[in-house]
């Protein structure tokens, strides 16, 4: 089989679109070879590797054998800089500017792996918005929580696939997680009993308070102080589960029905790097944003 991949992959809508379209098409695929043609493919926002990548996997894991031929020298540059290539048979290239996060594949029991890459490459950056360190624990756990779901309440047996980029040109800061497991609007229609679109349960996972987690069993998919922090920040959140996509820039929500299903979750974080506020938390009793 040969794919023609798209001429761009961005983090939006369409990027989404061409990305679960490409699902679509492979998910039957068993002991096949698919070449993947991107010769046609000019732009490809870096921290969409998650996303491709879990793709990919759920290929191989069919016993798929998976070639990437044709990219262009540029996009071969960032894909191999964030190790991604890697993974495909091409060398990795160094990233002198430090402007990406590496792609990874993180195993569930890889808990304080994937716990040490969140702070290491994405909250202790120096691009990253001033916060204390009360704070900054508070964030750093609900980044976490989206891993913990992956690991107790989507039931995925495939991982957790990371990535991000820093995009010095447009001041902007993306990381991206995705798992393949039991979706979002699945967990949230089971819990609540409720016949609703996959919007409707993303818009009502993202809501304070709302959790579909039970007793003491840790998790939570905390999206609401990430929803939060990205509104006074004046970056972005973007939420895929299912045929739901939900995506918040600057307390702007856009939800939506895309074509085919994403077989799990995909969280995507975008934070604007000129914001100079300093995040504390509301009981630290501070005039800076607060949460």
């Amino acid at each position: 089989m040969k794919l023609i991949f798209p001429s761009e992959i961005r983090h939006d809508e369409f990027g989404y679109r061409e990305l679960v379209t490409l699902y679509s098409k492979t998910r039957h695929c068993l002991f096949e070879d698919i070449e993947i043609d991107m010769r046609k493919t000019v732009w490809f926002d870096a921290d969409m590797c998650a996303v491709f990548g879990s793709i990919l996997y759920s290929l191989n894991r069919n016993f798929n054998f998976i070639e990437i031929k044709n990219i262009r020298q540029e996009i071969e540059r960032i894909l191999s800089k964030n190790e991604f290539l890697t993974h495909y048979g091409l060398e990795s290239t160094p990233d002198f500017g430090g402007t990406t996060i590496t792609y990874k594949r993180f195993n569930l029991l890889d808990e304080r792996s994937f716990s040490e890459y969140v702070s290491e490459q994405l909250i202790d950056r120096d691009e990253f918005p001033e916060m204390s360190s009360v704070f900054r624990k508070r964030f750093h756990s609900r980044i976490h929580e989206i891993f913990n779901n992956a690991k107790i309440h989507s039931h995925s047996n495939s991982g957790v696939f990371s990535c991000g980029q820093y995009y010095r040109d447009k001041n902007q800061l993306y990381f991206t997680v995705a798992d393949l497991g039991v979706t979002i609007p699945s967990n949230v229609r089971e819990f609540t009993n409720m016949s609703i679109s996959a919007s409707e349960a993303i818009n009502w996972a993202v809501e304070k308070r709302n959790t579909t987690k039970i007793g003491d069993i840790p998790g939570g998919l905390g999206l609401s102080l990430l929803r939060e922090f990205v509104n006074l920040n004046g970056g972005r959140l973007i939420i895929v589960s299912d045929v739901g996509y939900w995506s918040s820039f600057r307390g702007e929500v856009t939800d939506l029905k895309l074509n085919y299903p994403f077989p799990g979750t995909i969280v995507s974080v975008g934070v604007d790097t000129t914001d100079i506020s300093s995040y504390k938390l509301a009981e630290q009793n501070t005039d800076d944003r607060i949460f």
